[in-house]
Parts: C-alpha cells; structure tokens; sequence
C-alpha cells in the first residue's frame, strides 16, 4: 500500500492529500488499493466509525470514518474522523453546508465571465448509467445543484477555475462545468473527444482546500499541494 500525504492530524480527525488514480473505497467488482485499506492498515480501530456502505455489488463495507468522497482522477484533500463523535460533527457540516471547499479546474475554452453561480438541478442520464446531467436527458429524480466559480487565469482557450460547491451531488463540478459549455479538460466521460492537455492525461481537478470546524470549535483551513501533473498544468498559465 502506497504511503499518503497527511495534511493535518489531530486526535479526533486526519486530512489526507489523495493522489489521483486512487479510489476512495472499493466497488466491489475488480480488486484495487484503495483509500480504505490505507486507513485500515494505519488507524486500524476506525474500522467502526462512520456509516456501513453498500456498494453496487450488494456488499456492505466498512467505511473507517471517511466522512466524505472524490472522484478516482480527482486528486487533493480528503477528511477522516477517528470517531464517531467527530464522525457526526463532520457530517452535520457537510449537511448544513457550513464546511468551505474549495476545488481548482482547467477547463476548455476561455470563460466570459471572471465569477458565477451555475444553478442547475441534476439527475442521472438517461441513456448513460455512467454519466449525470443538468440538461433535459435526465431520469428519475432531479436534485438541486450550486456551484460557485471564479476564473484565476485564461491562456490558448484554456481557463483555470476555482469552484466551491454548495452542495454535494455526484460530478456534480464535472457535469455543472460541461452544462456551460467548459468541460474540465481530460474528462473522457463528459468531454471524450476533446484532446488532452501537456503535461496531464487524467481529469485535471484538483481539491485544494477545505475549512471545517473541529469539535473543540476550532477553525481549520487545510490546503493540498497540487501534484506534479496538475502543477504542470497550471505552469501552462503563466
């Protein structure tokens, strides 16, 4: 198992930098490092923090207090709690959407405005079981989506983004950026034709930060490094 990057730790909760290409857990059908095994082999008396996941093969895992999830290519911070307590402190945050994160993109195309809110409910696709959506191929139920963004750079029809969620749906920056017009660059699934970039061959999505309170009240604000690909990446703006 391959060592992380710990950001933060304390008593009660530890802040990873995950690479990209690693899954946060198992789905069950192929056999794969993720990053539950990681917490497992570290912090082995997580194993009961947190809720039991059923995953798509009917299997119930252990989910050793991670508290929330990134996309497999999506590289950056990643929260755990040591127990329960904290556990449910963090996750009332992410419910009441007092936890700040935020997310650094490249996307195709230079964006027109430097900042914005993109509203646009999401559903699952309803031809792709792969893909979600904020256009009108939707199915099912439809969920309220917010994602704010501002613009830090524009080079050679190229925008780097930074984007800060409001709420937490699946791809949810993937599909929000794609429903205007600028998909992250790298996205096979939402931009397949598209080319890559130098120096980056995966989703360039990075999540950069996040500020969350503790359970003793303390204010934290934690940032990830970018990884070399996405540093390499955003080189390219300069």
């Amino acid at each position: 198992m391959q060592s992380l990057q710990i950001l933060y730790e304390d008593k009660n909760l530890v802040i990873i930098n995950k690479p990209a290409g690693l899954v946060v857990h198992t789905d069950g059908r192929t056999k794969e490092e993720s990053v539950i095994d990681w917490v497992a082999q570290k912090y082995p008396e997580n194993k009961d923090v947190g809720e039991p996941l059923k995953i798509v093969t009917g299997e119930v895992i252990k989910r050793y207090g991670i508290v929330h999830r990134i996309d497999r290519e999506t590289s950056g911070v990643l929260v755990i709690a040591k127990n329960q307590e904290t556990y449910e402190h963090l996750k009332k945050q992410f419910l009441d959407r007092t936890i700040e994160k935020f997310y650094h993109a490249v996307v195709y195309g230079e964006m027109r405005y430097d900042e914005g809110l993109i509203n646009l409910p999401i559903g699952r696709h309803k031809s792709d079981f792969r893909k979600w959506t904020a256009d009108d191929n939707t199915r099912g139920i439809v969920k309220e989506a917010l994602t704010y963004y501002k613009v830090l750079a524009r080079k050679d029809k190229m925008s780097l983004v930074e984007v800060n969620p409001q709420t937490g749906r699946t791809h949810q920056i993937r599909v929000h950026l794609n429903a205007v017009g600028h998909p992250i660059v790298g996205d096979k699934l939402y931009a397949p034709t598209k080319k890559a970039l130098d120096g980056i061959d995966r989703l360039a999505l990075h999540s950069y930060s996040i500020e969350l309170e503790t359970l003793e009240g303390k204010v934290l604000k934690i940032k990830a490094p970018y990884p070399e690909d996405f540093a390499q990446a955003v080189e390219n703006f300069k």
